[in-house]
């Protein structure tokens, strides 16, 4: 199956109330910018709804906290990982490969220029196996196992860290617990925490086709990819992300894969006779799409599919030049 052609810019919104899109593990408080009093939620936050939403369906997936998928043996996880993979699938494995400096400029790094032959956990093993996994072709990865390195620059990223729309001011939570912190203490325990009253959430990422030839990212992957980022948002089931429902994703399609469109995730605006931080639900604003409508206009954009549930957009975007509703 060929790999995708496209280069696209993915802009997805989801709102989140009294809840925690996203805390940071040293502190578990929502992730800040104090400075813009935006909330921030990272890549890897995002990356980790696709997964568990993928793995539930079956797919599979490398990076995954399932110690049952993992070879034994004192390598590292990733080495680990591989060796699993290589046992599940044995026949699948080609144990005649040559490994020549060719696959090492393509992100293969086993052979080193040298050929080999007979090496079951050959370099380009390595990669056919990798590439079996749904997230690797997405977001890439890598093999650090001896004689079998491969790394893999996923065609799917997103920012680093991801403002939301509206400036929030964190509310502090304080819980109780029944159990206490230590046996020997009868009392149970207090905790703070530092909650987020409301706010409409940005994502941005970007697909570049080049990448997707050597992970083997598919159409198919697409529709995975936007599927599982839009359910796993609103199928969120823990105390601190079931409070979550996904409003818009866009993707906007460039004419030609060099192509670039300055400033896309600075589009989207609120409109709202309240102070952001007074902000509490959708009813609360209107999503003004009017920049966006007029960049997306640019011989740049070949064409935007775009997916809501939410009346009021539908019918703003219903019929727009170079519209086409997703379909999951």
């Amino acid at each position: 199956m060929s790999t995708i052609s496209e280069k696209s810019e993915i802009l997805f919104l989801y709102e989140s109330t009294f809840s925690i899109p996203n805390g940071d593990p040293f502190t578990s408080e929502q992730r800040y910018d104090d400075e813009t009093k935006r909330i921030l939620v990272s890549d890897v936050r995002i990356k980790r709804f696709i997964r568990d939403y993928l793995i539930e369906r079956g797919h599979e997936i490398f990076v995954m906290n399932d110690k049952t998928t993992i070879e034994t043996g004192g390598e590292s996880g990733a080495a680990s990982r591989l060796n699993s993979l290589e046992k599940k699938y044995a026949k699948d494995l080609d144990t005649t490969v040559e490994v020549t400096v060719e696959h090492a400029e393509e992100g293969v790094e086993g052979g080193k220029g040298k050929k080999g032959k007979g090496r079951k956990g050959s370099a380009v093993n390595a990669l056919a196996l990798l590439q079996k996994c749904t997230d690797v072709r997405l977001f890439g990865g890598i093999s650090t196992k001896e004689g079998s390195a491969v790394n893999i620059t996923g065609p799917v990223q997103f920012a680093l860290l991801n403002p939301s729309l509206n400036a929030v001011d964190l509310r502090t939570h304080q819980n109780t617990s029944l159990f206490s912190s230590s046996s020997e203490k009868s009392r149970g325990a207090i905790g703070t925490t530092s909650v987020v009253p409301y706010a409409l959430c940005q994502i941005q990422g970007w697909i570049n086709p080049y990448s997707a030839k050597l992970s083997g990212m598919t159409e198919a992957d697409t529709n995975d990819l936007f599927t599982a980022l839009w359910k796993s948002i609103n199928n969120a089931n823990t105390r601190s992300k079931s409070n979550q429902n996904a409003v818009l994703l866009l993707q906007i399609v460039y004419t030609n894969a060099d192509d670039k469109l300055y400033g896309l995730g600075r589009l989207l605006k609120l409109i709202s006779d309240k102070r952001d931080e007074q902000l509490r639900s959708a009813d609360d604003y209107q999503l003004d799409l009017a920049a966006l409508l007029e960049k997306v206009a640019s011989d740049k954009v070949k064409e935007v599919r775009y997916y809501t549930e939410v009346d009021n957009i539908e019918v703003a975007l219903k019929g727009q030049p170079k519209f086409e509703k997703l379909q999951f």
